[in-house]
């Protein structure tokens, strides 16, 4: 029989969840695993979850725990939990045990589907929907027989009808090795009767590395206006602090519009957009403006979007960088395995200041990748190029005189372990590393930064 190691947290954790008395009868004696297995799989095909559950329940205190007995804990809990007449507490407190047994099998065996299946219909059944859709398009991955494809989009379906309420919160530290992504170069050449001289550039700071706390919290709302409208409002706030307040920084955005469910695998959002940033405590620039997001499945493995605004940005103080912001990009996602997600986007912005060697336009692109490894590791990385050019003439920091052009890299790395749990959240460790290629002088860096952050398990 195959067996599956659970982590000490998640013994604990389940623990816990199995301490809940059983409301079926109890047993006189304690039978053996193997006819306690048998048994409780009888209870479930017959409807008779709690019985079962009261079976399972001594069978998973163990160091390790059968995978089938794990797999009837979460069948039993999820059917227990659409019993008439249960509390919300009670009923939470089920569908809590049947997600704890299914992604302890994940976490050793992530390309299980039938699991994941059952995984992804327990978050749905407790309305905690992206989960629940992130799971069902991961099964999908998984080439299920038409019946489950069938009934897995009916899944979808039901998600994006019934989404109203939206929150993420969270924190991180987050190391930066170049907070102000400043050049470490202090020499500049300039063009003279003389010839090409150097010259020292008086620059107020070197570049400074630190240690910064992260905060962010956002939530949103949808009000159903009809079968295929919803009005969205929504916000964000967001806060970055590190010893010197030089570098602190806090954002404030809000937005409000209609959403139009155009068909099963189209919708599109039109919204008014405002947003607000401090730099050092003090204003730093103010945005109103509209946003568009378009989303469209174009199979039930390939997604794609595209995103759109425009912006007028206010400075207060610095009225030559005043001008409207305006950017685009679309992306595909495509789910090439149940435990393999790939995604590629390109992007263009252009921003237009009254100062003229401040207007620039850009355009990027970036591929990634996010894998579900075995021992409850998932693993993702991206890679992005932008290419940045500006007008007016840039001397004395492009030689010659001319505009600048800027090319930016920079590669990102994700890893957690989904056996690592806290109600739900593992630790992430992400780094970033960024470098700038230009031909204006002293506009070159290079930045390594990261985070330690908690992020939702599954």
């Amino acid at each position: 029989m195959q067996r599956c190691s659970l982590p000490r947290v998640l013994a604990i954790a389940t623990g816990l969840l199995l301490a809940v008395p059983a409301s079926g009868p109890a047993t006189a004696t304690s039978p053996t695993p193997a006819a306690g297995l048998a048994e409780a799989q009888a209870l479930v095909q017959q409807g008779r979850f709690d019985e079962a559950l009261a079976m399972l329940r001594p069978l998973v205190r163990g160091k390790t725990v059968p995978a089938n007995v794990l797999f009837y804990v979460g069948l039993a809990a999820v059917g227990a939990s659409r019993k008439p007449g249960l509390s919300g507490e009670r009923r939470d407190t089920l569908l809590d045990e049947a997600i704890a047994a299914f992604r302890a099998m994940l976490v050793r065996r992530p390309d299980i589907v039938r699991v994941r299946l059952e995984l992804a219909r327990a978050f749905f059944l407790k309305r905690e929907d992206s989960l629940a859709r992130e799971h069902f398009e991961r099964v999908l991955a998984g080439k299920p027989p038409p019946a489950v494809v069938a009934n897995v989009n009916r899944y979808l379906g039901a998600i994006r009808a019934r989404k109203r309420w939206s929150v993420r919160v969270g924190m991180a530290l987050a190391p930066d090795s170049n907070l102000g992504g400043r050049t470490d170069g202090r020499t500049i050449l300039i063009d003279t009767q003389f010839g090409r001289l150097p010259f020292i550039y008086n620059q107020e700071e070197a570049p400074a590395s630190g240690i910064g706390l992260a905060i962010w919290a956002g939530g949103e709302y949808q009000h159903p206006l009809s079968d295929r409208w919803r009005l969205r409002a929504g916000g964000t706030v967001s806060r970055r602090e590190y010893q010197s307040d030089a570098f602190d920084r806090m954002f404030v955005g809000a937005h409000l519009g209609p959403r139009w469910l155009i068909g099963p695998r189209t919708e599109a959002s039109l919204l008014a957009s405002a947003r607000l940033s401090w730099l050092s405590d003090e204003p730093d620039s103010r945005d109103l403006g509209l946003r568009f997001e378009g989303r469209h499945r174009l199979t039930p493995l390939l997604s794609a979007t595209l995103d759109a605004s425009w912006h007028e940005r206010r400075h207060p103080g610095r009225a030559d960088f005043n001008g409207p912001l305006v950017d685009a990009a679309a992306g595909l996602g495509w789910a090439a395995l149940p435990t393999l997600r790939l995604n590629a986007a390109a992007g263009w912005a252009m921003q237009r200041t009254k100062q003229e060697n401040q207007r620039n336009a850009s355009r990027w692109i970036r591929a990634g990748a996010t894998a579900l490894l075995p021992w409850g590791f998932t693993l993702g990385g991206s890679g992005t190029v932008r290419w940045t050019g500006y007008e007016g003439n840039w001397a004395p920091f492009v030689l010659g005189g001319g505009a600048r052009r800027d090319r930016t890299y920079s590669i990102r790395l994700n890893v957690l372990n989904r056996r690592l749990d806290v109600r739900g959240f593992s630790p992430q460790v992400s780094a970033v590393q960024e470098w700038r290629r230009s031909n204006a002088q002293l506009h070159d860096y290079r930045r390594l930064s990261g985070e330690l952050r908690l992020v939702r398990l599954f």
